[in-house]
């Protein structure tokens, strides 16, 4: 569906409303209540949803580069969506689906992705800095160079996960899954490794301790 400019402009949406496919590029979205909503193929580039209620909606294949996403994205489907230097500070991402999705250059520090499915998705240099990451399904992703310091990673599954050159001085890994994981380089100082699992992992140059 697309929505013509005198539609959007009002920032009125009935809950579960059909955008897809609308053009709402660098619209103001602030706060709108966009629960259930579906915005399948919607362009949302440099749009500014800080605040926005997108509970359960389907962005499935969505423009949201250069957007500011800070908002309540819980359980929403954004698989294949383009997030690409997208500001997700403090987003709430619990149990949202990330697969495929393009998050290049994105800002997620403090965002809680507690539960979420990023099954081989790059994060390659990715902020994730004191991010809630409980539970996350990380399997076979590409967090090279990420910087992970002081994350949650409780319980995460980071199994065949690229974490070299990583950063997770402080992070929480305690019950981890970290088998066969690339952790050439990393940093894990003063991180919490209680009941990892290291089965199969690269940890040539990894910093476990200080010196």
């Amino acid at each position: 569906m697309t929505t013509n400019t005198s539609q959007t402009d009002k920032l009125h949406f009935a809950p579960g409303i059909d955008l897809e496919e609308a053009d709402l590029s660098g619209k103001d979205l602030q706060g709108v209540n966009l629960i259930g909503a579906r915005l399948m193929g919607a362009n949302l580039n440099g749009a500014k949803l800080t605040g926005a209620s997108l509970e359960g909606a389907s962005l499935i294949g969505s423009q949201l580069v250069g957007a500011d996403v800070r908002s309540t994205l819980m359980g929403a489907n954004l698989m294949q969506a383009d997030l690409t230097e997208a500001d997700l500070r403090g987003a709430n991402l619990r149990g949202a689906n990330l697969m495929q999705a393009k998050l290049n250059k994105a800002s997620m520090a403090g965002a809680f992705l507690s539960g979420a499915n990023l099954i081989g998705v790059n994060l390659q240099g990715v902020d994730l800095r004191g991010a809630d990451l409980r539970g996350i399904n990380l399997t076979s992703a590409n967090l090279q160079g990420a910087n992970l310091m002081q994350a949650d990673l409780q319980g995460a599954l980071l199994s065949e996960a690229n974490l070299e050159e990583a950063n997770l001085q402080g992070a929480n890994l305690a019950g981890a899954n970290l088998v066969g994981a690339n952790l050439l380089c990393t940093d894990l100082e003063d991180a919490h490794l209680e009941g990892v699992n290291l089965a199969g992992t690269c940890l040539v140059g990894t910093v476990l301790d200080k010196c």
